[in-house]
């Protein structure tokens, strides 16, 4: 019996102490995260790019001082957590009701995005993860892909700051295209369903998809959503693949030190989508794992920006920029020919 109360009081001693080390770093990263939700809200805008820009301007937090420990767990742990729960936004049922024209698409267009980032990554004299990271983030579903990605790369001294880069850039780039895209997709004279396939097909973040979509017409809007999720849904097999490709290499270091090259996050994010798509699970506990999910994502974006520093991103170069544009360039430009095509 005192072995029992001995060993409860030891797990109670250390959850003690793992909580007074991990806590103010924690509570940091929510109030900030708090205040990015708050300006979204009222003022318009992306709550991941706020949240990463407010974080950057407290960068002095991470270096040392009792924050660091929880802004480090925020930046990682929360990070997986936030992906594994997107999960509940996806159901296999609505992956197959797209029809054969955006699953099409999409089986084509990520790995072209990302294998035409490589390349052009490689002409602009650029690292291969970094090129990995751009690709994937244009052609999956911008700052979530970009954060899944770089979770199962190899790390490096650049691999944080490349991040934050890749997840500012996306934001950008999907507002200026959520913006411009639905005057295009009237200049080119396309039907509601055309519309829809390219908004959802081209346009990087899921909100972005929406806000185009559902400025045309609420039609359009389904088809650009449905269309949208199945790019996420592409995100599963990109970082399967990209976990046994940095496995072969002998570069794949879980925290676990577990023999599977596939990260805990992936697996879970397929199990949920699994569970979600028995349709057994209530539509309440799903919008709770939705908003969970979503505000993980928004307090790992605080503690990554906390990790940075706008004088190390001037530092890069505008080769990463020319990069993304030209990732996202050529991604509408594949679409657009692909629709014309198929007409």
């Amino acid at each position: 019996m005192a072995t029992k109360d001995s060993g409860l009081s030891f797990n109670q001693s250390a959850l003690k102490e793992w909580f007074s080390i991990h806590m103010p770093g924690l509570m940091l990263c929510f109030v900030v995260g708090m205040a990015a939700k708050f300006v979204s809200e009222h003022y318009g805008g992306p709550t991941i790019l706020y949240a990463l820009l407010m974080g950057m301007s407290l960068n002095y937090l991470s270096e040392e001082g009792r924050c660091a420990p929880g802004i480090q767990f925020a930046a990682k742990s929360i990070l997986r957590f936030g992906i594994a729960l997107l999960g509940a936004r996806i159901t296999f049922e609505q992956l197959l009701g797209l029809g054969v024209t955006p699953i099409a698409i999409v089986v084509v267009g990520v790995p072209a995005t990302i294998l035409f980032g490589v390349a052009c990554g490689r002409w602009l004299g650029l690292g291969k993860n970094q090129s990995i990271l751009s690709g994937a983030s244009v052609g999956i579903c911008g700052a979530s892909a970009a954060l899944a990605v770089s979770a199962v790369l190899p790390q490096d001294k650049d691999s944080e700051r490349n991040l934050i880069f890749t997840v500012i850039g996306v934001t950008a780039l999907s507002t200026v295209a959520m913006i411009a895209y639905p005057l295009v997709v009237t200049g080119l004279n396309l039907t509601e369903a055309e519309s829809g396939i390219f908004l959802g097909a081209t346009i990087h973040d899921v909100a972005q998809v929406v806000g185009a979509g559902y400025m045309m017409s609420d039609d359009v809007g389904d088809v650009a959503t449905f269309t949208k999720l199945l790019r996420v849904a592409a995100l599963v097999p990109v970082v399967v693949v990209i976990s046994l490709l940095v496995a072969r290499k002998g570069a794949a270091k879980t925290e676990g030190k577990s023999k599977l090259p596939l990260p805990g996050f992936l697996i879970a994010f397929v199990v949920i989508v699994a569970i979600n798509s028995t349709g057994y699970v209530p539509q309440l506990v799903l919008e709770g794992m939705t908003e969970l999910s979503r505000w993980c994502l928004i307090i790992a974006m605080v503690g990554l920006g906390m990790k940075a520093s706008f004088k190390e991103l001037s530092q890069m170069g505008w080769q990463p920029i020319a990069l993304m544009v030209a990732e996202t360039v050529f991604l509408a430009a594949l679409v657009a020919i692909w629709l014309f095509a198929v007409r």
